[in-house]
């Protein structure tokens, strides 16, 4: 008889990883897959492009019902569908609607939710994250007939949510506490230049300072008032302040948890018989935004889960790429650098170009691409393979196409 393995989530992470388990070993479990959003599998990515109407929403599906029944797992999803509560003594997991399912093996892929701030007023009509189909379908619904967006943060998430809205025709003005958007991901120069090719689009900004109050009718949002003292009007606020690790659920079962539910390097929770990957886990130390990590622990719990026991989590550096409309950029590493590190730029404003690379002992540790991103996954090999570049170096910046007379 076949092992039942029950998947708390159906999202990017858990399937990822059930798709690899069914290419090494499909026969071992019968699965079963609990999702509390009523569809099947879809690329969270690609919401952007489905809130600016460059996709619909069947296309992001990664898998659909019928792959689902294809494969002969059964998935559970929809509000009532969520699990509720894991009682690990009898091996149960609990639904919402009172049903119980029994596991042999257990995977946690709960995901994360939107930070949404408690910021004074905001607990009306017009305030939502931008997470998921149902966030994307307000907005949309929202844009056909309100005219004012903010955005508060001037991060990845909140630049495409600005875009997207921007796009349905909205007047939209990003907030940012930092004084550069991206402060995360670009330096002050790049950075410079990708706000004034938003601002030639349309985007408007409030830099160095954020919100301190919503106002509202009592039932809908109406306007933001900064915490400079200015205001400005507003129907919809998307709030754009990173993302919260849904851990509740493993905290009550008594899973060891932090920020995030603590994983060892076989994605094994403190639990032998409880695995956990995606943004809800936390692995020495670090917590998880980003695709390609997450795939890379699907990976390797598919293959822990598997039986080869071998198969060791390792985080790796997470390179950014920005999905907006017409604009490039790429960001990896450490692209800050410090007294002990070299660094190369490259600065065509006429091309609106910028290349920084940062050194240390003649390998690349970091940089930033703006403009021009073609050559961005050779610099990433050589990044995560650390590679010595000290003979290529004096035509490093303008990429592996380098003239001869540069290398």
């Amino acid at each position: 008889m076949k092992e039942k393995l029950v998947v708390i989530g159906n999202g990017m992470a858990g399937m990822r990883c059930i798709e690899e388990l069914l290419g090494i070993a499909a026969d071992k479990f019968a699965i079963t897959v609990f999702g509390a959003e009523p569809y099947g599998n879809y690329n969270r990515i690609l919401l952007t492009p489905v809130l600016y109407g460059g996709k619909r929403i069947e296309d992001i599906m990664i898998h659909d019902l019928a792959w689902y029944r294809e494969h002969r797992i059964v998935l559970r999803c929809g509000p009532e569908q969520e699990i509720i509560a894991i009682d690990r003594d009898k091996r149960l997991v609990i639904a919402r609607d009172g049903s119980r399912t029994h596991y042999d093996r257990l995977l946690i892929a709960t995901g994360s939710r939107s930070h949404i701030l408690p910021i004074p007023g905001a607990g009306v009509e017009g305030v939502i994250g931008f997470r998921d189909i149902a966030d994307v379908e307000y907005m949309i619904d929202r844009s056909r007939t309100h005219e004012h967006a903010v955005v508060l943060g001037g991060g990845l998430l909140g630049l495409e949510a600005a875009n997207g809205l921007l796009q349905r025709g909205m007047r939209v003005t990003v907030v940012n506490r930092a004084k550069h958007i991206l402060n995360k991901q670009l330096d002050e120069c790049a950075a410079a230049m990708l706000q004034k090719e938003l601002e030639a689009k349309g985007v408007r900004f409030r830099l160095g300072t954020t919100i301190s109050t919503v106002t509202n009718d009592d039932k809908h949002i109406t306007g933001v008032v900064l915490d400079d003292g200015s205001e400005l009007p507003a129907n919809l606020l998307i709030m754009a302040t990173g993302i919260v690790p849904n851990i509740e659920l493993a905290q009550s079962a008594g899973l060891r948890c932090e920020r995030g539910i603590i994983v060892k390097d076989s994605l094994l929770t403190s639990d032998e018989r409880v695995y956990a990957i995606g943004e809800c886990v936390q692995h020495r130390g670090e917590l998880f935004g980003l695709v390609a990590p997450v795939y890379q622990q699907a990976k390797v719990c598919a293959r822990n889960l598997a039986g080869e026991n071998q198969a060791a989590f390792r985080s790796i550096a997470p390179a950014t790429a920005l999905k907006v409309s017409g604009i490039n950029l790429f960001s990896i590493g450490d692209y800050r650098g410090d007294e002990n590190t070299e660094i190369q730029l490259l600065i065509d404003h006429a091309r609106r170009i910028y290349r920084k690379i940062v050194l240390r002992n003649n390998t690349i540790v970091g940089m930033l691409m703006y403009g021009d991103t073609s050559e961005s996954a050779w610099f990433q090999q050589l990044i995560r393979d650390n590679v010595d570049v000290s003979r290529m170096r004096d035509g490093l910046i303008f990429g592996k196409s380098a003239p001869a007379e540069a290398q």
